[in-house]
């Protein structure tokens, strides 16, 4: 059986011409799967009653499902655990704010960065998402609560750049099929430098954000082990680079950790490193795992405070889901567990 969900435009075409059908069926098909959002064959109601059972042979739509939800009752947070066709199951978040909602979705199983504060990466990587499994979360949490989702972001379960063809795959369907502007999408990476680099050519509006964590090379290293190989000085220069070829301001996510990262010293080399530059510093409280030493900050007003007195244009991210398995990878941990 192969899945049409997650196929192109193009993609779409193809299997009507394989089927010796004319082109424009493919367009007709691509509609049903990403406008009207068809959960099977046979809802494709302008494909002839005997395409559609020829198809049936050979294709399906392939959806997979919601097997747990957990809501928090305080600020509105729903965490979901998707199974996937092959039995695997993936987390993705759904949170609501003024401007609409917004969907934290995963784009691997598991994740082989290993950085020492996320649950997402213990047990190492299974493989990648294919495009139509990272948009088929944005079509089961829409239809589970009948809403509408607004904004994606890719900082669930998995480093979206390690999934670079099914990333950008998963950008042209979710923009020209499914409607969401690009600049609604943001894509958060822990720093490869190569990939970074390539995404700044593919002419793009989508939002990056970059895991720092730390402004100094040394104890970066120590939480991310992406950092032992490429250093801050390269991450630094291509994010430089990514800008002047996009224009698009990069945010620098800070998942602020006690006495690790919280301290005036830190507050200094940001100011080094950042002040002047047109860039934004993404303030995170960090939702604990029991399997990590690193715990959340209680520093996080002074850190704030000072960084915008200096001229660093920063946020809090409002912490949610803190009555729920909050942290990326912890609801799917517990499961296989």
């Amino acid at each position: 059986m192969e899945y049409l969900f997650g196929k192109t435009l193009a993609e779409c075409q193809d299997v009507m011409q394989l089927l010796g059908e004319p082109k424009y069926r493919g367009k007709q098909l691509y509609e049903w799967l990403y406008e009207k959002k068809a959960t099977d064959l046979s809802d494709c109601t302008n494909l002839p009653a005997a395409l559609r059972e020829r198809m049936a042979e050979r294709y399906g739509i392939g959806h997979g499902i919601i097997v747990e939800e957990q809501h928090d009752p305080v600020d509105g947070t729903s965490k979901f655990l998707i199974r996937l066709r092959d039995g695997e199951c993936v987390e993705t978040v759904l949170m609501s704010y003024k401007h609409g909602y917004s969907l934290c979705v995963s784009s691997q199983v598991g994740c082989a960065m290993g950085c020492a504060f996320c649950a997402s990466t213990l047990g190492g990587k299974v493989r990648n998402l294919g495009a139509g499994e990272i948009l088929d979360q944005i079509y089961l949490v829409e239809k589970e609560k009948g809403v509408r989702i607004s904004n994606v972001v890719l900082m669930g379960i998995g480093e979206p750049l390690d999934n670079y063809d099914e990333l950008l795959t998963f950008i042209e369907i979710a923009n020209k099929g499914w409607g969401i502007g690009q600049r609604k999408i943001t894509v958060s990476t822990c720093g490869l430098v190569p990939k970074i680099e390539a995404l700044a050519k593919e002419d793009l509006q989508i939002n990056l954000a970059i895991s720092l964590h730390s402004p100094f090379q040394d104890r970066r290293e120590t939480l991310m082990p992406i950092a032992k190989r490429y250093s801050m000085d390269e991450l630094l220069k291509v994010c430089n680079n990514y800008f002047t070829i996009t224009g698009r301001r990069i945010s620098f996510e800070y998942a602020l950790i006690a006495g690790f990262n919280d301290r005036q010293a830190d507050v200094d080399e940001l100011v080094r490193l950042f002040g002047g530059q047109n860039c934004h510093i993404n303030l995170i409280g960090l939702n604990s795992v029991s399997e990590s030493v690193y715990k959340g900050s209680d520093n996080v007003n002074f850190f704030e405070g000072q960084l915008k007195k200096r001229g660093i244009n920063c946020t809090m991210r409002r912490k949610m889901g803190g009555n729920i398995d909050a942290a990326c990878g912890q609801l799917r941990r517990k499961t296989n567990n």
